[in-house]
């Protein structure tokens, strides 16, 4: 079998050939960058080597052309990674994976989905995640704009909550034309760090990679650089130190929630990615350290629930809303806090 080495392969040429690994549009505003470093910045659990050894196998492409790792990328250009072998997160196997399913009918599947797990194969979780469950419990589903069977949305593998999935062709469809157009309803419930000066507040914001830290979303004042995302938010419940917010989502980007609050300065409680699994308010104190790290070990991942989702049901045309209790984990530290604020003796 022939392997894309030459300078002057082409994709759609070789498309028998070679399968899509990862497509990245560069920003407008993109400053000339090499493009190792600019895949650096967006592939997660990937070395600088790996990047550069594809490269060298001309599996790195601008255009129609396979380039080098020093190669500059320039706002606009279309960067793909294209090698002989399928990615593995397409090799799609049922697992009899149990799912918390609410709701049920000829159309949709609303699932309420535990801390921990991954809703779609990607790198490094190539089993064991939802979409695994579901071609075990459901056949022919339809798939969406990245291949995907049933996935109408996703929520992050530690955050906990409502999923709605598509089981026909028209479902699809219909919800991912809702999800477009920002009609459906989705609300979270957060623990973040801090305390608010107002009980509500909306946070209009760009948000895209990190530029140094590539596992992490970031706001940006210039659309250009991200892309829109805005976050309503509303006080629950105030404890001094932390707080308990609803978010409710009108758009619905990679960490949005994440990203916003801590640009709000306000991280999400044991969020380790975005560096709430550290004590960023309150006392010095012995006890007040070991009550916060009691809480951390009781809710092993950032304080985060997709509550509440409503839409309108493709087929009948009614609207449906769903609700999910808190997890034990989740309400379990919410309790200790409420012992707190009322005692205040840490």
């Amino acid at each position: 079998m022939e392997s894309a080495s030459s300078s002057s392969s082409s994709p759609a040429e070789d498309s028998d050939l070679l399968y899509e690994h990862y497509s990245f549009t560069a920003d407008k505003g993109q400053t000339p960058l090499r493009v190792d470093k600019f895949l650096m910045a967006r592939i997660e659990k990937v070395t600088r080597s790996k990047i550069q050894q594809a490269a060298k196998a001309g599996s790195i492409f601008v255009g129609s052309q396979a380039v080098k790792a020093n190669y500059k990328i320039k706002g606009g250009e279309i960067v793909k990674v294209l090698f002989t072998h399928p990615p593995y997160e397409n090799l799609l196997v049922p697992e009899a994976i149990p799912l918390s399913i609410v709701y049920e009918d000829e159309a949709v599947v609303v699932l309420d989905k535990p801390a921990g797990l991954v809703v779609h194969p990607g790198h490094g979780n190539y089993s064991g995640t939802l979409l695994n469950g579901l071609l075990h419990h459901f056949e022919q589903l339809p798939k969406n704009s990245n291949n995907r069977p049933g996935l109408v949305h996703r929520i992050d593998k530690d955050t906990s909550g409502l999923l709605v999935v598509a089981k026909t062709e028209e479902a699809m469809t219909h919800l991912a034309q809702q999800f477009f157009e920002k009609s459906s309803q989705r609300k979270y419930l957060a623990l973040v760090w801090g305390d608010f000066n107002s009980d509500s507040g909306t946070i209009q914001g760009a948000i895209g990679r990190h530029p140094k830290n590539r596992l992490q979303m970031t706001v940006f004042e210039d659309n250009s650089q991200g892309k829109e995302a805005v976050t309503h938010y509303r006080v629950v419940e105030r404890f001094g130190y932390v707080t308990l917010i609803e978010c409710q989502l009108e758009t619905g980007r990679t960490h949005q929630i994440r990203a916003h609050m801590k640009y709000l300065g306000h991280t999400l409680f044991n969020d380790a990615r975005y560096g709430g699994d550290k004590l960023l308010k309150g006392t010095n104190f012995t006890k007040y350290k070991q009550f916060v790290e009691n809480c951390f070990s009781l809710l092993p991942r950032q304080a985060l629930h997709a509550k509440t989702l409503g839409f309108v049901h493709p087929k009948t045309g009614a609207s449906m809303h769903f609700d999910a209790p808190l997890p034990a984990d989740f309400e379990s530290v919410l309790q200790k806090w409420r012992h707190y604020a009322q005692h205040k003796k840490l």
